[in-house]
């Protein structure tokens, strides 16, 4: 929206200009003994006025237009709704995402599951490099950083699965660092948390250690309990970041349940 309001701004200095162009050259034509020839003419002070008016006056919308534009669009922005929203702790891995709910104490990897029609919060981090969380049905892209939170709304407004995937690139496994986000019914989000509360696995700090290693593991996990605070104690470096990409040789062998 933003930007077609910057097209319509541009295209009425733009239209009269061409237009401009073609009367002048048609009234100005060495045939017209209408047109009045001053050679002597040298300035004018209300056509200078007129010619630096405009574009100034271009400048001031454009301006005011990309102001307001940017603070409605700010993905921190909460999204105004009568539902309260669902928070969501993101976090990037080399090479998976880690989703953790944290008033439900269940958390996924690589599958972020939200209910239709729901405002969701995310706050947003790295285990190791930086990195960019982006769905593009859903949401603009925001970065992923280690020791800072970035946070995004998004709102899915139909059921679906959509694609989401790391726009930055974070080493060899990047390409493959997709995850699906399924945008589900309330009844099918609710049956989603119950069924993950039946898993046996646990997310704490030790498994997190375990997940913040490299691999290429793509499978989707589900870890039906949540160690209390592990969010922040990621965020505040408690926990060790990851080591990053390099050029050892990665695991491919991971732990929790399906």
């Amino acid at each position: 929206m933003v930007l077609l309001d910057a097209l319509g701004i541009m295209l009425v200095i733009v239209i009269p200009t061409i237009l401009a162009i073609l009367l002048f050259a048609w009234w100005f034509r060495a045939s017209n003994k209408a047109a009045t020839y001053r050679p002597a003419w040298a300035y004018s002070g209300k056509l200078e006025a007129l010619v630096w008016a405009i574009p100034a006056l271009v400048i001031l919308f454009l301006g005011g237009v990309a102001w307001t534009g940017a603070h409605d669009l700010d993905p921190a922005r909460p999204i105004a709704s009568p539902r309260r929203a669902l928070e969501v702790e993101v976090v990037s891995l080399d090479w998976r995402w880690l989703f953790i709910y944290p008033d439900q104490h269940i958390a996924t990897i690589n599958r972020l599951v939200i209910p239709v029609g729901t405002p969701v919060n995310l706050r947003i981090t790295s285990a190791s490099v930086m990195n960019v969380f982006f769905v593009p049905r859903l949401s603009s892209e925001i970065y992923a950083m280690n020791g800072m939170v970035t946070q995004l709304n998004l709102l899915g407004s139909e059921t679906g699965t959509f694609p989401g995937l790391s726009a930055q690139f974070s080493g060899d496994g990047f390409a493959d660092m997709a995850f699906d986000t399924v945008v589900a019914t309330p009844a099918d989000f609710a049956a989603f948390v119950e069924s993950a509360h039946a898993a046996t696995s646990r997310l704490d700090a030790a498994e997190y250690r375990v997940l913040s290693k490299q691999s290429h593991e793509r499978r989707v996990q589900v870890f039906g309990s949540v160690s209390d605070g592990l969010f922040e104690d990621i965020v505040s470096l408690r926990l060790p970041p990851g080591s990053g990409p390099s050029l050892a040789p990665v695991s491919d062998t991971t732990t929790g349940a399906h």
